[in-house]
């Protein structure tokens, strides 16, 4: 998936799957990008730093564009 295509936007990230065999990296973040388990979602603007933590953990969560 393309992230670069949310860039200045604001976007809604839930996490779809567990993190508990994640290694430390990714499980810091999912905790820098506001996800605490299952279910949970979190609204931020879309920043380059943002996107990189999205691709560390992009098989955990789902994005989409909030309006």
């Amino acid at each position: 998936m393309q992230f670069d295509n949310f860039l200045n936007k604001k976007i809604t990230i839930t996490q779809v799957k567990g993190g508990s065999k994640l290694n430390d990296r990714q499980r810091g973040s999912l905790i820098g990008l506001g996800l605490r388990g299952i279910g949970t979602s979190a609204k931020t603007n879309a920043t380059q730093s943002t996107i990189g933590m999205i691709r560390k953990v992009g098989h955990i969560v789902k994005v989409s564009v909030t309006a």
